[in-house]
């Protein structure tokens, strides 16, 4: 605990380049504080501060060692908030950022609404890169890969893209039997808000389908829509399989070229590296972790 002191008087000491002041926040003489530190030299065996009747700077070692102690006392505090925020309900607002796919959230929302109704909620639905901490926001779901080091991720769960259409447009135009007979039929595709790119379809040379002049009905950027359309017998569409399983098992939709399509997505919930994770942060992971999938 002594050592931890002269650490706790270091830190005042540095960051205020003053034994009055650090011995003000602390609660102690600057007496206190110079033979505190001067202890620490001793120990050390380096001097930390140079020291003149006039001012006080940090050495090299002084500097240096600096870093080291601010993130042991940032853990200190971390630990002890995380201590204080277990015995208090999960509480405050908490801003996240989730893709364009409502029938997959929606159902744990409203779940996660009704357990912690002292939480403010505020959620952009939107299929744009957002930048996490430049933009405020406390955790944002994504598909697929991040390169940020600065931020925590955890897999929420994987998903695959299937091509479907209605039965009665597949009575009409046929049921394709090969990649290649994609090329005579109408299909709907997604197109991506940030960067305006169709999305691929997952099946042996898409490439060279789409640059043959692939008849395309629609494009578009919404989901929903696509569901829609492919459901009034207007194309095949390619849909995430969680999208379209109520379809699927209602028989509204059919899964066509099943057995050349493969795909594997994963969906990820990201967040700020911080000193400690917020209660509200925590249980609306630990949430989305348990239900998203679960079905």
């Amino acid at each position: 605990m002594d050592n931890l002191a002269g650490v706790s008087a270091f830190v005042q000491s540095a960051e205020t380049l003053s034994f009055v002041e650090a011995g003000r926040l602390l609660g102690v003489s600057a007496s206190a504080i110079g033979k505190s530190i001067a202890r620490l030299e001793t120990r050390l065996g380096v001097r930390l501060f140079h020291r003149s009747t006039r001012s006080m700077t940090l050495t090299a070692e002084g500097a240096l060692f600096l870093q080291r102690c601010q993130r042991i006392l940032g853990e200190m505090a971390a630990a002890e908030q995380e201590l204080s925020d277990t015995r208090s309900a999960p509480r405050g607002k908490l801003r996240v950022s989730l893709p364009l796919v409502g029938s997959l959230l929606n159902p744990v929302l409203a779940e996660f609404i009704r357990q912690y109704p002292q939480i403010e909620l505020e959620v952009d639905f939107s299929d744009r890169r957002v930048e996490v901490i430049e933009e405020g926001f406390d955790a944002v779901i994504r598909v697929g890969e991040t390169e940020d080091s600065r931020l925590m991720s955890r897999q929420l769960g994987t998903f695959h893209l299937q091509l479907v259409a209605a039965p009665g447009y597949l009575r009409q135009a046929g049921i394709p039997q090969q990649p290649a007979d994609l090329r005579q039929h109408a299909c709907l595709l997604y197109k991506f808000p940030t960067t305006g790119k169709v999305e691929s379809w997952p099946v042996p040379g898409w490439d060279k389908i789409l640059g043959d002049g692939l008849r395309t009905s629609v494009v578009c950027n919404s989901v929903d829509t696509l569901i829609y359309l492919a459901e009034q017998g207007q194309g095949i569409a390619c849909l995430p399989d969680f999208a379209v399983k109520q379809a699927l098992a209602g028989q509204g939709l059919q899964q066509v070229l099943g057995e050349h399509s493969h795909h594997t997505g994963s969906f990820k919930i990201l967040w700020p590296s911080s000193k400690h994770l917020a209660p509200r942060l925590r249980v609306f992971i630990d949430l989305l972790s348990e239900r998203l999938f679960s079905a």
